[in-house]
């Protein structure tokens, strides 16, 4: 395994190939059994392109062999961040078709988080559109260069700045299918090589990457399609990044492509594209948040389109609250499937044939029965069903450590591999229920927010004392990021001022605060630590008052 990952113990591994749950199979060599099945069933629709399982296979490989000639190798690491269109899909795997290791960076990126993926993965590559609406990726990746010393090439969905070069020509060029297979056939990749490097929540300042070897992510996407229904009838509609674990492989693209189905590449999740495409393509599942299925709910589209082909609607990053998963069966009769799990790797889903008080209540169970599965208390002790404790899990798909981040990864795992979840819940039997995060982390709407990141870089402003940033609640996103802000005596600062400040260090926009408190002090233990769930009580109750008769909303 590559320098800097923590392997699975060896009577583990020989006990996961031996029972069949890692078969031994890379990602691309999973993808070619499909196609060797299915050849002129359309795997990808996006717009106006349909391509067949078949001329997947042949552009993959052409564009392969393309990165290849470029000089890429196995063991390469490259940051992916293309938007959901075809160019990504056929990105991906192309890079893990020559053993190099995608790093699955999320469009919203900007300088400061891409940077440190460049740098702590020593990504030799970079893969990026030219601009979407206002911003230039190609400005912004020349920026980087001097920020990372292993990056070599800068290859661009669109028109290259100087020093870069076009994706398209690789995917177009004039290769026939046999001489590009037989180019490939001398690439040695082991199915368990790590293939993939998804990026953590972020705890801490920036997200960690989470190594992903052929053998487990296999294993995630089959087990999480067969718990979807996945099969060839499957038509899956991906709304949201396919650079998300969800939306890649739980089971998303991986899992439908796998079972033989066809993916469909939404342009946005506004509630009319979205049905237009259901009714359209007859979409049978459609990946999604909370933010999303409020706003599908809370419009007139449903009633407008014929959907009668959707039968799931699955629900991740954030729990769909028991009332909405009744309503999305009610309006867009539809079975609502909630998933949760981690990038690091246990995934639990409900049952489509769950009783209502799993279906609409739970956050499900794990996906495969060599899960393991506890909850502990503060001591490490496990604690009864029904009890709340954090979650630690261990299992064939789940990371034993962290890329090159020792000593994260003695705060995240047991000296015997148990990977703490830092969510609190309660567990009865194999089925859990999410009741909130140990970490510092605020939810917007499934995207995950480092209070200590942005906190951070607040306390960079030269106005600002100090600083905390916690979630205040909100019926759309789940939570919103609310900054308290103690000055330096004789200064003001307004919201306005503060979002310019953030916006200058280039950080995701998702990240930046949504309001701002200005107050003397802020609440401390005896140790003087912020008493945060206090100032979260308190923007709940302000945020209560302004709404309530008689007041104005704000």
């Amino acid at each position: 395994m590559l320098d800097g990952c923590t392997p699975w113990p060896e009577s583990d591994a020989r006990r996961f190939r031996a029972t069949g749950l890692w078969e031994g199979l890379t990602i691309t060599q999973r993808l070619a059994r499909t196609i060797g099945e299915r050849p002129d069933q359309v795997a990808l629709v996006h717009g106006a392109e349909r391509l067949s399982y078949r001329e997947l296979g042949e552009a993959i490989d052409r564009l392969a062999c393309g990165f290849f000639e470029a000089g890429i190798e196995p063991r390469d690491r490259v940051v992916l961040q293309l938007p959901n269109t075809i160019s990504f899909v056929l990105t991906y795997f192309a890079l893990v078709r020559i053993g190099a290791i995608p790093v699955t960076a999320l469009r919203a990126h900007r300088h400061t988080e891409v940077a440190h993926f460049l740098r702590s993965s020593g990504a030799v590559a970079y893969v990026i559109p030219d601009r979407i609406r206002d911003f230039d990726y190609r400005a912004m990746a020349l920026e980087l260069i001097a920020r990372a010393p292993a990056l070599r090439s800068v290859f661009v969905d669109g028109v290259p700045a100087p020093g870069q070069r076009a994706l398209r020509p690789l995917v177009d060029a004039p290769i026939g299918p046999g001489e590009a297979v037989a180019r490939l056939a001398s690439i040695p990749v082991d199915a368990g090589e790590v293939a993939t490097m998804l990026l953590s929540g972020g705890t801490t300042s920036l997200s960690k990457l989470i190594p992903r070897t052929h053998d487990d992510y296999v294993l995630n996407a089959r087990l999480c399609g067969a718990v979807a229904g996945f099969d060839r009838s499957t038509v899956h509609l991906a709304i949201l990044p396919l650079g998300h674990n969800y939306n890649l492989a739980s089971p998303g693209l991986m899992g439908a492509l796998y079972a033989g189905g066809t993916v469909v590449l939404a342009q946005s999740g506004d509630a009319a594209h979205v049905f237009d495409l259901v009714e359209r393509e007859r979409v049978t599942s459609v990946a999604a948040v909370v933010p999303l299925i409020s706003a599908w709910l809370a419009s007139d589209e449903p009633g407008r389109h014929d959907l009668s082909s959707l039968r799931v609607v699955q629900n991740g990053g954030a729990r769909l609250a028991p009332e909405l998963r009744e309503r999305l069966r009610e309006r867009l009769g539809a079975i609502p499937q909630e998933i949760y799990g981690t990038a690091e790797g246990l995934i639990n889903m409900t049952r489509l044939d769950d009783p209502d008080e799993l279906l609409l209540g739970s956050s499900g169970a794990p996906v495969s029965d060599d899960d393991e599965i506890r909850v502990v208390d503060d001591a490490g002790r496990d604690v009864e069903d029904g009890e709340s404790g954090e979650l630690l899990t261990r299992g064939p798909y789940t990371i034993r450590g962290y890329y090159r981040a020792e000593e994260k990864n003695r705060e995240a795992f047991t000296a015997d591999g148990w990977y703490r979840m830092g969510d609190i819940v309660r567990k009865r039997g194999r089925h859990v229920w999410t009741e909130g995060r140990r970490k510092d982390l605020i939810n917007r709407g499934g995207e995950k927010i480092s209070c200590e990141e942005v906190e951070n870089l607040i306390y960079g402003h030269p106005k600002v004392r100090v600083v905390t940033l916690v979630g205040m609640p909100d019926p759309v996103m789940g939570e919103r990021a609310c900054a308290f802000v103690v000055l330096h005596p004789g200064e003001t600062l307004g919201f306005d001022e503060l979002i310019a400040f953030l916006r200058a260090q280039n950080i995701a926009s998702f990240k930046l605060p949504e309001r701002l408190e200005l107050v003397s002090e802020l609440p401390t233990s005896p140790v003087g630590k912020i008493l945060k769930r206090e100032l979260r009580d308190r923007i709940a109750a302000k945020l209560e008052a302004e709404v309530a008769p008689g007041r104005s909303g704000g």
